[in-house]
């Protein structure tokens, strides 16, 4: 729990500057275009990426919350046992899901970005980078789910 509490801190963390970072250069982007007249060249392409960033770190750090959105009706109706199982079944779904699509298929396409050398236009940083949040993510809520399922009462 220890380890879960300051893996949960440093995510929380990321995110307040992820999206600090965001609100900056979206208010330069909107400063730039009006009241400059000349449209800084970068702002775009790094609200776009500082958004991918954001909503996929943020998807690992909901889910090792508990605070996603769930339908809940059957769950409610059920036994405390029957409750218990159906958890297990989803978070081995949920982990499933995260090792094979977002670690192992990410992990694919950064390494292709990475070996093609593909480079934003703008900013001209590795898109493999960019890509990196999807694995990383994935990661994250495999632990968060494995630990749920250590935890499960």
């Amino acid at each position: 729990m220890i380890l879960r509490k300051k893996i949960d801190k440093v995510l929380s963390t990321a995110l307040i500057v992820i999206m600090s970072i965001m609100v900056v250069n979206v208010l330069w982007q909107v400063f730039t275009r009006f009241i400059v007249g000349t449209p800084s060249s970068f702002t775009d392409e790094l609200a776009r990426y500082l958004m991918i960033w954001l909503g996929i770190l943020g998807a690992a750090y909901v889910s090792g919350r508990n605070m996603h959105v769930a339908i809940d009706v059957l769950p409610q109706r059920a036994t405390t046992d029957v409750q218990r199982r159906l958890k297990l079944i989803v978070y081995v779904l949920i982990i499933i899901f995260a090792l094979l699509a977002m670690v192992v298929g990410g992990s694919r396409l950064v390494y292709i970005t990475y070996v093609l050398g593909q480079h934003s236009p703008a900013l001209q940083i590795p898109l493999a980078a960019v890509y990196l949040a999807i694995p990383l993510s994935g990661i994250l809520i495999i632990f968060y789910k494995v630990s749920d399922i250590l935890n499960l009462e």
